[in-house]
């Protein structure tokens, strides 16, 4: 049993020692060292546009969704509770797992989450087509119940929608819920609704589903009522793709999306703005597009992570994680030989018994 214990220990502190400095403790935030402020992030050049007035979102980003690059940004690595903004997630892990065609039955818990609700009648079946763009078009959080039971239940939809934003590199985001709905540790920000969002445009049926602006949801009696889009900027800005908003009390409002003009496309994504942040949204696509070529990027939205199969073990990511925020962030050289030290106790230890055993150990590069 020690022998057995020992191995993921030796293996988690190892990882420590191996990993990269900015992956292991986040001295270095993901997209670019300039991403780590708290407050504004922008270098112009000459003939570059200022930067609109009134923007009172405490954090916000501005991408190029073509290349990557981070045109401008405040504070966007600053974590805030998502609201339905989390629902783009969500999409972009559940589109590929299931069937549009397939039949889902409505439950009780489904109809009776809190929130904004599309109308799902319990006992009533719909097509996975119909959830996504109940939950995409008026931001259901019913059919982001409905969605979550057909692929295995809320607990997997969850643990899969965080696997995703760790293979997008997502590190911000701790989803809790499939809607967004407010929970302990549910966290996201401007930089990662811009990441995740980016890999939801890459995606046909994602881009389908957010350009919708009004569509039918089946009722009893084989009737049927109208849905129209809770998205103001995809029927009054010119080239909008489309996008996600949301709002709790506690979050305030939350909003990502992305235009198109002259064979460019800018990503937005603001957190914790004020309910009437349409203007805002409005200002900084309209800036992205006037800046783009007129600034020197401060940072890039990064591209997914190795596979799975290449990532270290989640037991040492995890030990990584809450050794850098005991550290306040970084991991101190008394930290450093300790950890060692304790890797090569374990691995000595370990290494005795399985020769005991007559068995090979295997274990990380160091």
């Amino acid at each position: 049993m020690r022998a057995r214990l020992a191995v993921p220990l030796a293996s988690a502190l190892l990882s420590l020692l191996a990993a990269p400095a900015g992956a292991a403790t986040h001295t270095e935030p993901i997209g670019g060292p300039l991403l780590a402020t708290h407050g504004v992030a922008v270098e112009p050049l000459a003939g570059a546009p200022a930067l609109p007035r009134g923007l009172t979102a405490s954090s916000w980003l501005v991408a190029d969704a073509d290349t990557g690059e981070v045109l401008a940004a405040r504070a966007p690595h600053v974590r805030h509770l998502p609201a339905s903004t989390l629902k783009v997630l969500t999409a972009v892990t559940l589109l590929p797992r299931l069937d549009p065609s397939t039949l889902v039955r409505a439950t009780y818990d489904d109809a009776a989450v809190d929130g904004s609700k599309v109308g799902l009648v319990p006992g009533m079946r719909y097509t996975v087509d119909k959830l996504f763009a109940s939950m995409l078009v008026v931001s259901a959080n019913d059919a982001a119940g409905a969605l979550a039971e057909a692929a295995g239940g809320t607990r997997a939809t969850v643990a899969a929608m965080n696997a995703t934003a760790r293979h997008l590199q997502a590190y911000d985001t701790r989803a809790r819920t499939p809607s967004g709905l407010d929970a302990t540790s549910e966290s996201t920000s401007a930089y990662d609704l811009a990441l995740i969002a980016r890999a939801g445009l890459a995606m046909p049926s994602f881009r389908h589903y957010v350009q919708i602006v009004t569509d039918h949801v089946p009722a009893p009696h084989h009737k049927r009522f109208q849905i129209y889009t809770h998205d103001q900027l995809l029927t009054s800005y010119r080239g909008m793709i489309g996008g996600k908003n949301g709002y709790t009390v506690a979050a305030s409002a939350t909003f990502v999306g992305a235009a198109r003009r002259h064979g460019h496309t800018i990503l937005i994504s603001l957190m914790h703005a004020p309910p009437n942040f349409w203007s805002q949204a409005r200002d900084l696509l309209d800036w992205g597009f006037a800046a783009d070529g007129k600034v020197v990027p401060v940072g890039q939205l990064v591209g997914p992570a190795s596979p799975p199969s290449q990532d270290p073990p989640s037991s040492s990511r995890t030990t990584v994680v809450l050794a850098a925020r005991h550290a306040g962030g970084r991991v101190s050289p008394w930290q450093l030989g300790a950890l060692g030290a304790s890797a090569a106790v374990a691995v000595v230890v370990t290494t005795r018994r399985q020769r005991r055993r007559g068995r090979r150990l295997s274990l990380p590069p160091v």
